[in-house]
């Protein structure tokens, strides 16, 4: 019986191992493709559907498998004959669309190492990244082709009409040589632009990986309608969202060109998805539409990662959509380890909770000595790998049932007197105001107490003159008497990452560079 088969919580602790893992798959260690995994073995049914995509203006798009595996066949024999071997490095800064697939899928068929670029990222942005994987080729569009041409030694390629004219003078066939160990991605986290973040380096056999956090994280089984917002240059809309469902030759859905919570709706409806795995933010931006009410949707697993949901949007999802929606726990770098076990019907969801351990994956929450924390009490998350524990650099802690909470980054916590906050609990209160659309907090300097709480929130609405009082009695009413923002500063919005998470970084280096000057 194949992991894929088994739905609930005993038997994922029950029946998991690596070798249940690689009989997901028809390739072996000496001899694995992530194209081939992806794609390949499914593309004799032709018409199977691979990808379907919602553009912005409100175009829809759908690809089989068929149709990807043969252009990236063609584009990887067009990449031999631009002298690419294997292991040269091409990047491709596109919207979900055929040239996207072709491009990456083609590269990865080659032998390439495909690094993925968010279509976002300014001159600098792409300067830092290209200067740093040195790819021999990026294929990107007409719009961004300009700003990349002026990088010296980099060949652009624009992915027009006359670019799959040409491709079309090659085979549809093309026989990969890698193996599971052998370099395939090269991914940037959502850093900003003046401290590039390392790339994570990914082999082939990291799509082996990937399926713990595919079967338990988002719940895919084969039959689901997946669908998942979030941009492929990034790690949840790459790994959890594309490569993930094609590899267990699921269809999968996604979002192309600028992102509004209305033609994600639309799309929901219209595709008949079952299974949405999405950031924070695109639910909470659904909440916000006011589009999602009356709708006739077939969801059955809902999931969500990046960062925590506020409760007043956990009431929205409940409301509207009618289920629980599953929190999944991560980093580009270690991978996904805490996951609620979507479609599990023996496994009971916590609202807020980030659920418990991946199956053979251990994590403690120690406290600044080192030693566990007890139920209830805030640490540092740590994971076990390879015999040593590591610090995951997030602060959580655990319930007396062995689920998980999160509770900011370790450079989220507040000392203000010699009191102990997080930035996020006192997040989530300002939240469930009715007055409040989005709010960030963070420690600023104070003469007296060391740091004081300030918030920045983006108000719906006008603001009006007692607001700011009005938020700090909510918060201390819901809190602490001292757990409470002593300034609030009305924005229009809050910075985020290219992922969509707000970034408190930003907003504590504008106040640095305030105090300095």
């Amino acid at each position: 019986m194949k992991l894929t088969d088994l739905h609930d919580f005993n038997q994922a602790l029950e029946h998991y191992s690596k070798d249940a893992l690689w009989a997901l798959f028809d390739g072996r260690k000496d001899d694995f493709n992530i194209a081939t995994e992806c794609i390949g073995r499914y593309a004799k049914d032709s018409s199977a559907l691979a990808v379907r995509v919602a553009y912005a203006d409100g175009r829809r798009e759908a690809l089989t498998f068929a149709q990807i595996d043969g252009r990236s066949a063609q584009f990887a024999n067009w990449l031999v004959d631009q002298g690419i071997e294997k292991g040269d490095r091409v990047a491709f800064m596109l919207e979900p669309c055929e040239a996207f697939y072709t491009a990456m899928f083609g590269a990865l068929r080659q032998g390439a190492i495909g690094v993925p670029l968010f279509t976002l990222f300014g001159p600098d942005g792409l300067r830092l990244r290209v200067e740093d994987c040195r790819p021999k080729l990026l294929i990107t569009n007409a719009e961004k082709a300009e700003s990349a041409r002026g990088i010296d030694g980099l060949q652009v390629v624009i992915a027009d009409d006359s670019f799959f004219s040409e491709l079309d003078g090659y085979p549809k066939t093309f026989e990969s040589k890698t193996r599971a160990d052998d370099l395939a991605i090269f991914q940037y986290t959502s850093g900003t632009t003046r401290e590039l973040p390392a790339a994570v380096k990914h082999t082939h056999g990291a799509l082996v990986v990937l399926m713990t956090a595919a079967l338990y994280g988002t719940g895919i089984r084969p039959g689901d309608v997946f669908f998942c917002p979030s941009s492929p240059a990034w790690g949840h809309g790459l790994w959890h969202g594309t490569l993930a469902p094609l590899a267990l030759g699921v269809t999968t859905g996604t979002l192309s060109g600028r992102f509004d919570a209305g033609n994600l709706i639309d799309a929901l409806e219209e595709f008949g998805v079952t299974n949405l795995s999405a950031a924070a933010t695109h639910y909470r931006m659904m909440k916000l539409s006011g589009k999602a009410e009356g709708r006739h949707y077939k969801l059955k697993k809902l999931s969500y990662t990046g960062e925590p949901i506020d409760s007043d949007t956990l009431d929205f999802i409940e409301r509207v959509f009618h289920l629980p929606v599953c929190s999944m726990y991560g980093t580009t770098e270690i991978g996904v380890v805490l996951v609620n076990y979507p479609g599990a019907s023996d496994y009971r969801v916590k609202p807020g909770s980030l659920g418990k351990p991946t199956p053979g994956v251990s994590l403690e929450v120690r406290d600044a000595s080192g030693k566990p924390c007890e139920p209830g009490r805030i640490g540092e998350l740590f994971l076990l790998r390879r015999g040593e524990w590591l610090s995951t650099k997030d602060l959580a802690q655990i319930d007396e049932d062995g689920y998980f909470y999160h509770a900011g980054r370790a450079d989220d916590v507040i000392i203000s007197a010699g009191w102990t906050m997080s930035a996020v609990e006192i997040e989530n209160v300002l939240q469930k105001h009715p007055s409040v659309a989005e709010v960030a907090v963070i420690g600023v300097d104070d003469s007296v107490r060391g740091k004081i709480v300030k918030a920045f929130v983006v108000a719906k609405g006008s603001v009006a003159d007692d607001l700011v009082q009005e938020l700090q009695s909510f918060t201390r009413q819901h809190l602490s008497q001292h757990e409470y923002p002593r300034i609030i500063d009305f924005v229009q919005d809050l910075p985020k990452t290219p992922a969509g998470k707000i970034n408190r970084k930003i907003l504590r280096d504008q106040e640095a560079a305030l105090a300095i000057g």
